[in-house]
């Protein structure tokens, strides 16, 4: 796994977890369409949609932390898998 991929999972899952709502753990990843939604739903609400992303963006945050570097790489990375 290249450094660049471990320094994405750390900074994708602390955000993910601090500000998930923003959707800025998946603009780091490079799912833009994904990072735009959880945005928007956020702002377009007036924030109470922000605690249903919230909640995702704590959930993915976990997910990203807690699985090997390897896995992370296959799934997010190579897999592109843009949800949980």
């Amino acid at each position: 796994m290249a450094d660049g991929d471990a320094s994405k999972k750390i900074a994708a899952g602390i955000l993910g977890i601090l500000i998930g709502a923003l959707g800025i753990h998946k603009f780091i990843l490079g799912y833009t369409k994904e990072g735009v939604i959880m945005l928007l739903v956020t702002v377009l609400t007036l924030g109470f949609g922000g605690f249903v992303m919230g909640l995702i963006g704590l959930i993915e945050g976990i997910l990203y932390l807690t699985k090997s570097d390897e896995e992370f790489v296959s799934t997010y990375v190579t897999g592109r898998k843009g949800w949980f």
